[in-house]
């Protein structure tokens, strides 16, 4: 076979695999039309904690972390901030919009050792469980610093232990 004719099937091959993704990821973000928007920052909240350096890792259905929420740009990783305030947890993106997990809708927080695509060691991604409209989630994030993560799932707790 000659080369050119090798190098258009390789073309067409990655276009074709391109495609699928594109379609998958459509599909998915159409099946969660039933997932709420987060809700966006607002004034008047104050951190109760300096910002958490690190990577949000993605947000999932609630104990389903392979199954990623595509809407709303939920299942997009992005390094970025999580912050403690006195209304709920903030994560601050790089190059997305903000989202505020209110405090109200903070089921549970713990550590896991992956969520989908990122698997890391023990206890090293903070999970936080919540309501986002009807569903039940799941949103990851991993801190830069791993001695940031125990206090930050400490101060987490102590918020929903308030809230109470």
């Amino acid at each position: 076979m000659d080369r050119p004719v090798s190098v258009i099937i390789i073309a067409v091959v990655f276009v074709l695999l391109i495609l699928a993704i594109t379609w998958g990821w459509t599909r998915r973000k159409r099946s969660q039309d039933d997932v709420a928007a987060p809700v966006k920052p607002h004034m008047g909240i104050t951190a109760v904690a300096d910002p958490v350096e690190g990577s949000y890792v993605s947000t999932t259905r609630a104990g389903h972390p392979l199954e990623r929420v595509a809407v709303h740009g939920l299942g997009i990783r992005t390094t970025g901030e999580l912050v403690v305030t006195d209304g709920g947890v903030i994560m601050d993106l790089a190059g997305r919009e903000d989202f505020l997990i209110p405090r109200r809708d903070i089921v549970s927080v713990d550590t896991t050792a992956g969520m989908i695509g990122k698997f890391v060691e023990r206890g090293g991604i903070v999970r936080i469980t919540w309501r986002l409209g009807e569903s039940l989630v799941d949103t990851g994030f991993r801190a830069r610093y791993a001695a940031s993560t125990t206090p930050t799932v400490d101060r987490i707790r102590e918020m929903i232990e308030e809230a109470q």
